[in-house]
């Protein structure tokens, strides 16, 4: 009997992959991967409770297999789009104008959405959900790249970015905050929960977001190579898999 949580894309369980099948695993989630170049057969689509698209290729899809996964989040499966360059709108428009898209709790945007950042992005705290409770928001992990969306009229946003210019002054550094965009969206299409998550889950895009703990976790998924990441990190993405699988 398959898993109940589907991961789909990130490259294979080598590379990108190893990040997110590491804090599953460390967190007792069990899951299947599809490697980004292999196509997901319309009945690995059912029955499942979670499914988790990262840089997974649209093409992969083509409309009927869209079609399949809408009707099972119509359904109650949760969906979670985690971003990349071939995630949302992407480098060529991936997502956009698809019916997997119109299952987000985001509007895409109709052309390249990627954002990198050599300086400081921050993340911002904007509401209370069971995703980030307990977790030390006053001390905020920062990440390198994400994708531009914005949060439909009846999703809410758990978490925001906020651009920081940093410029060198006579006593030391002058920091000044800039634009905001949204990261963590959330919200319910029919019976499924759906969540749009705008930056990556592994390098280079999750930048200094990865090593957000005090302590370390050793994280091996099966088959994967092992990572180590931080702990606040890593119980993130664990409740994040967990609230759209409808398991917190």
């Amino acid at each position: 009997m398959s898993t109940s949580i589907l991961y789909m894309g990130d490259d294979d369980l080598g590379g990108a992959a190893s990040y997110l099948a590491g804090v599953l695993t460390h967190h007792g989630l069990a899951f299947e991967h599809v490697p980004s170049d292999r196509s997901v057969p319309f009945d690995d689509l059912s029955g499942r409770r979670c499914l988790i698209l990262s840089d997974y290729p649209a093409r992969h899809f083509g409309k009927a297999g869209m079609s399949a996964l809408v009707e099972q989040v119509i359904a109650g499966c949760g969906l979670l789009m985690i971003g990349g360059w071939e995630s949302f709108s992407g480098a060529e428009r991936q997502y956009t104008g698809s019916p997997i898209a119109d299952v987000l709790p985001v509007e895409l945007v109709d052309g390249d959405d990627r954002v990198n950042s050599a300086q400081p992005v921050l993340i911002d705290k904007v509401a209370d959900h069971p995703i980030v409770d307990g977790l030390p928001w006053h001390r905020p992990p920062c990440v390198g790249g994400y994708n531009r969306f914005t949060a439909r009229r009846d999703a809410q946003t758990i978490l925001q970015l906020r651009h920081v210019a940093v410029e060198r002054a006579d006593d030391g550094y002058a920091f000044k905050q800039g634009a905001t965009s949204p990261l963590l969206v959330t919200g319910q299409r029919g019976a499924g929960r759906v969540a749009a998550l705008a930056t990556d889950v592994a390098p280079h895009w999750v930048g200094g977001f990865v090593d957000w703990g005090d302590q370390r976790v050793d994280a091996a998924g099966p088959d994967a190579e092992p990572v180590q990441v931080g702990e606040w990190y890593a119980r993130f993405f664990a409740n994040l898999v967990a609230w759209v699988a409808g398991d917190l």
